[in-house]
């Protein structure tokens, strides 16, 4: 009993310096999130009003086409950019930490894309992807008239022009992250390896990927939060289209609350993109924090 007391007045000073932050938590984040929840449940258009519509708006979200399509649009990009982005940045940390020349020069370059705002990128790409004067016309200029690359005009590919360019962008900080986790492995795994006569591949496979969980689980819910609030790509490179073709649920409740000015149908979509947060943070904060408290 006589060290509770101490315990809870030991760093006051910082305890104290935290409470404006926490406030602000509280209030700005919880209650937003309250707020968004409660009035998705009304008919709210332009201004919140509190005319109770139950569920139905959630029903007319599901039931429509645009936010049906975001979803899978969503799906699509995120589960190829968590696949691609972990197993490029993996391998690029990996070349970076055999200690090759000019590594400096290299890390730069490769983390340099992710210093460019989303909306530079979405226009870098829409130009290079444009078949008028980017990567198509140079191609077709060298004497290959029968290519073609225009992703960004296909309806059916267009969201995977939008994930180069997310790629392209996000790439150089999962390469420095596992570089981190990489220069993090004590040398002399890799020397027990070498004299064991056991591959790299399996070394990295079977030994070092397992020591790095902790690296994965912090950039896989780096990688997934981006993922979520995807929009400034989209709006810099397609706006959406063709037609409706690289929607995506951030975009459409942009547009429901400021566009169509229907308050309520967009705070029902804020509430199913606020439910996917929760849906990844629950299992990453188990991850990280139930295994710690158990062993």
């Amino acid at each position: 009993m006589s060290h509770r007391p101490s315990r809870l007045f030991q760093n006051l000073s910082a305890k104290v310096a935290a409470i404006p932050m926490v406030l602000t938590a509280m209030v700005v984040f919880l209650g937003g999130s309250l707020w968004t929840i409660v009035y998705s449940f009304t008919d709210s258009k332009m201004l919140p009003r509190e005319r109770w519509v139950g569920f139905s708006q959630y029903d007319r979200l599901w039931g429509t086409e645009r936010w049906v399509v975001s979803i899978e649009n969503l799906a699509i990009y995120g589960v190829l950019s968590l696949i691609f982005s972990l197993v490029i940045g993996f391998v690029l940390a990996a070349l970076m930490d055999q200690k090759i020349r000019f590594e400096d020069a290299f890390r730069t370059i490769f983390l340099y894309p992710f210093a460019l705002s989303f909306i530079v990128t979405g226009l870098v790409w829409q130009w290079l992807l444009n078949p008028d004067f980017g990567v198509q016309s140079v191609i077709r200029a060298l004497g290959f008239d029968s290519f073609t690359f225009d992703p960004l005009y296909n309806a059916d590919i267009a969201i995977y022009g939008i994930l180069i360019a997310g790629l392209w962008q996000g790439t150089g900080l999962v390469m420095c992250l596992m570089l981190a986790g990489l220069r993090g492995i004590d040398e002399d795994i890799w020397k027990a390896a070498r004299v064991d006569g056991i591959p790299m591949w399996k070394t990295y496979l079977f030994i070092v990927i397992p020591m790095m969980r902790p690296v994965f689980i912090t950039t896989l819910v780096i990688i997934t939060a981006g993922i979520v609030k995807l929009y400034d790509l989209v709006v810099a490179q397609t706006g959406g289209g063709p037609g409706i073709s690289t929607e995506v649920p951030a975009k459409y409740v942009y547009d429901m609350m400021f566009r169509a000015q229907n308050l309520g149908q967009g705070l029902a979509a804020s509430t199913m993109m606020l439910l996917s947060v929760i849906i990844i943070i629950i299992p990453w904060a188990y991850l990280e924090f139930g295994g710690k408290r158990r062993g």
